[in-house]
């Protein structure tokens, strides 16, 4: 079947705009031809992120690709075709991973929101046994993410952190990962009041309510903050000498570090042992996984900031 697929039913969108406004369902979409490098995914699963909605608005349309888009980064689902360089794959394989290397230069025309997607080999891994489909696709964005600020942070074990939005997708494995793959000695972390249990479960020793008290007006500071919301002009503030403030949400602010990410499957694999084993896990949403269906409702409730981790579409279709 995989061979004579040409078109795909995807959510798609050929004009910049409000998600609300511009996504529509689409039945025939034509599918790329498959690179040597690709795989080519029986898609089961896509989860949504925040630069999926700025794409659709235009955010960065001077590096996009053109239009029309079907938009989705994250994904897992069954490889059910290999290109000809291919060697860590075969069909029948369930893989995930982020389909763009480089965020907002030229991502794929082809999302995840759609029935079938093609992605580099480098960018995925094997899912790990002990999730499902709509777990794993919940992941590859913003564990990488957190994975890489804390590398580029030199965060280390018996080091002290500081996480700006602790209960957000990338914020829910910062928290873990410092914790239970890097041994940080001390996690701190904020958000609102309804979520600090959640920031205790996942590892955090000192949940801080944003609501009632500002992080910065503690008197312990920290080797890292690992600012997730765009808070980088306060978070120095909460930093011992010498420490390092590293940050997702442009425009940064000098000296800290601002990074985007370069999506990477060998980062996912790196991390197989700690998904497998629990001590790392997917944090859902609530209201997730919504029907391929409820796409559009998917991103509006995205869009009002108040997720709890991540926001994941399945089935798809």
């Amino acid at each position: 079947m995989a061979a004579i697929l040409t078109h795909v039913k995807a959510w798609t969108y050929s004009e910049y705009g409000k998600t609300v406004d511009v996504l529509k369902f689409a039945h025939s979409v034509p599918l790329p031809s498959l690179k040597e490098d690709q795989v080519l995914i029986k898609v089961a699963a896509a989860s949504l992120n925040p630069i999926d909605y700025k794409r659709t608005e235009g955010m960065f349309k001077d590096t996009d690709s053109p239009l029309p888009t079907v938009p989705g980064y994250d994904v897992a689902g069954v490889v059910v075709k290999v290109g000809s360089e291919v060697k860590k794959f075969k069909v029948g394989d369930e893989v995930y991973g982020d389909i763009n290397e480089n965020a907002v230069v030229h991502p794929k025309v082809i999302g995840s929101l759609s029935e079938y997607t093609a992605a580099e080999e480098k960018l995925l891994a094997h899912k790990p046994q002990n999730l499902t489909f709509a777990e794993a696709a919940s992941l590859p964005l913003t564990i990488e993410t957190a994975y890489e600020g804390l590398q580029q942070a030199g965060f280390s074990a018996g080091k002290s952190i500081l996480v700006l939005g602790g209960a957000g997708g990338v914020g829910t494995h910062i928290i873990q990962l410092a914790k239970h793959v890097f041994g940080a000695s001390k996690v701190a972390a904020t958000s609102s009041t309804g979520k600090l249990e959640l920031l205790r479960n996942l590892g955090a020793d000192l949940p801080i309510d944003y609501t009632k008290e500002n992080f910065e007006d503690l008197p312990e500071k920290f080797d890292v903050v690992y600012d997730a919301v765009g808070q980088t002009d306060r978070a120095f503030k909460a930093l011992k000498e010498g420490g390092k403030v590293v940050t997702i949400v442009p425009p940064g602010f000098p000296p800290a570090i601002f990074f985007m990410l370069t999506s990477n499957g060998a980062i996912l694999e790196k991390l197989r042992p700690y998904l497998e084993s629990g001590k790392v896990t997917p944090i859902l949403d609530p209201k997730s996984p919504f029907p391929f269906s409820q796409t559009v409702e998917a991103f509006s409730y995205l869009e009002t900031g108040r997720a709890t981790g991540k926001v994941v579409v399945h089935p798809i279709p």
